[in-house]
């Protein structure tokens, strides 16, 4: 049950464009350890951040010279307010920039960072902005959750390296599965229950049993839905999924109307099968693109070839059913060392 109430506080969020969803520190440093030595003379942007409490840019000012920066750059809509949660009421937004420690104390002082000021209101698709972008070499940050599309489509159309937060969900829209199928992003390490929570306003409700005020007064809700999205390689997306079942028509029914079994299980996939499976959205979290071949998506009841990307057997609802009932989103993928 109370993974449903998780699931509907962003839901909800989405509807109503709440973004206020502030990636904790913890979870910043778990996932950035892996991607180290490519930061190396690096400019780095974080382009969703009040640079001054935001945790991206006080993970990275403090780790400048451990990652071999070049430059970081963050910067806030609106607000200049210190608050963290002050609703963007300011009518002018800034930009910071710092270059690395200049007095040797290793402390990413307030005299060594410059503080600018921008003619808009700091909106990532604003010609300041992107020109800020366009400087840059990897973007990280926690994009808008209603903006997601927008914000992932910008960085590829500027060809950059990123490392987003977003929800599972993303997976399903047509323009991050395509960026995924034609392996040009993936998900990062932790998903799910390991992105620890997110510090959220007064105004928003602690939904969820894992809801809780930290020691420094910070509300956190942790949604169990969220992932990080990158085109930044990792060590994980190169180790095997480890097969030990052997296929089954009793076990891995074929679907109604697509030439394709179901796996419900990542864990579950035959060893032994040649052809096209259906398996869980989750699969991407273990994905290694060594070993599986991803051939498309069946995620709502239109069908596109593009995306589906095998034939549609039925007659109307394109999502793949078993025995005329609706399964989960499937991914369709083949085992390449068959």
């Amino acid at each position: 049950m109370a993974r449903k109430v998780q699931h509907s506080g962003l839901s909800n969020a989405k509807a109503n464009k709440k973004d206020e969803f502030y990636t904790q520190l913890t979870d910043i440093e778990r996932e950035l350890k892996h991607y180290k030595q490519q930061f190396k003379g690096k400019v780095v942007l974080c382009n969703c951040d009040d640079p001054r409490v935001s945790n991206f840019f006080h993970f990275f000012s403090y780790n400048f010279e451990k990652f071999g920066l070049k430059k970081l750059i963050a910067t806030c809509y609106k607000s200049q307010d210190m608050d963290l949660f002050s609703e963007n009421k300011s009518e002018q937004a800034i930009y910071l920039e710092y270059e690395g420690d200049k007095n040797g104390d290793n402390i990413p002082n307030p005299e060594e960072i410059g503080i600018k000021n921008l003619r808009g209101d700091g909106d990532f698709r604003s010609k300041e902005c992107v020109e800020l972008l366009k400087e840059a070499d990897i973007v990280v940050t926690n994009p808008p959750f209603s903006l997601f599309r927008e914000y992932v489509s910008q960085i590829v159309e500027h060809n950059k390296k990123f490392l987003i937060v977003g929800n599972i969900n993303a997976i399903t829209y047509k323009e991050i599965f395509k960026l995924i199928k034609e392996n040009k992003s993936w998900l990062g390490v932790n998903m799910g229950r390991g992105i620890s929570g997110f510090i959220v306003p007064k105004h928003y409700e602690l939904y969820g049993t894992e809801a809780r005020i930290d020691e420094n007064g910070n509300r956190i809700v942790a949604t169990n839905n969220c992932l990080w999205l990158t085109n930044l390689d990792n060590s994980k997306r190169h180790e095997d999924i480890i097969l030990y079942k052997s296929y089954s028509a009793e076990e891995f029914p074929t679907y109604d109307n697509y030439d394709a079994i179901n796996v419900n299980k990542t864990k579950d996939i035959p060893m032994d099968y040649a052809g096209v499976m259906g398996v869980p959205i989750t699969f991407l979290d273990k994905y290694n693109p060594e070993q599986f071949e991803i051939l498309g998506l069946s995620a709502s009841a239109g069908y596109s070839e593009e995306i589906v990307g095998i034939p549609f057997l039925g007659e109307k609802d394109a999502r793949p059913l078993l025995g005329g009932k609706n399964t989960y989103a499937r991914i369709f993928i083949k085992n390449k060392r068959l």
